[in-house]
């Protein structure tokens, strides 16, 4: 009996785990209302991050934005929201890329821009800010040099509301140490 209820939880967590790896990445769509009812019902600004699983410099921004030092500094302003974009392989696309998410990029101006781009929308879904600040309207990306922290800073203070002159320079103090 053991041996019989033992197959079958292996058969049923085989098949679980098929489906999962074969299910679709959710809407662009669907993740950015998520993002927007969220920001309505918290009075928070939606930080919106178009990335890619090949680009390095958008995993030192996740790791910057999830880092214990950062993270309740950058939650206490922004509903931080991601967005899978363009993605080089085709299997990639499919298991990764959220469907319309390029669309959505593309109408916030960051068509062109490289990644990781992002925008900041209000809570009616409005855009306030993006990152296409620096001479002729290129992308900051993850900041790294002098003018990209200063457009950076530029940024976090006409988008987040609640952050403080002092969490503000933690946030810019551990970009430039991290770069």
């Amino acid at each position: 009996m053991r041996k019989s209820v033992a197959a079958t939880l292996l058969i049923l967590g085989a098949l679980a785990f098929g489906f999962a790896q074969g299910e679709k990445p959710q809407s662009a769509d669907k993740i950015l209302n998520a993002g927007i009812d969220t920001a309505k019902s918290s009075g928070k600004t939606v930080f919106l991050i178009f990335h890619a699983s090949w680009c390095g410099w958008c995993k030192k921004l996740d790791k910057a934005l999830e880092d214990p030092a950062l993270k309740s500094i950058i939650g206490d302003s922004f509903v931080v929201t991601h967005l899978d974009v363009m993605e080089n392989a085709k299997d990639k696309i499919e298991t990764l890329e959220n469907p319309g998410g390029r669309e959505i990029m593309a109408k916030l101006g960051g068509e062109k821009s490289g990644l990781p781009f992002y925008a900041f929308l209000d809570a009616t879904g409005q855009k306030i800010a993006d990152s296409n600040v620096m001479p002729g309207n290129a992308n900051i990306g993850y900041p790294s040099t002098p003018e990209e922290m200063a457009a950076f800073e530029t940024l976090l203070k006409s988008t987040a509301r609640k952050m403080s002159d002092a969490q503000r320079a933690t946030v810019l103090d551990y970009i430039l140490k991290n770069k």
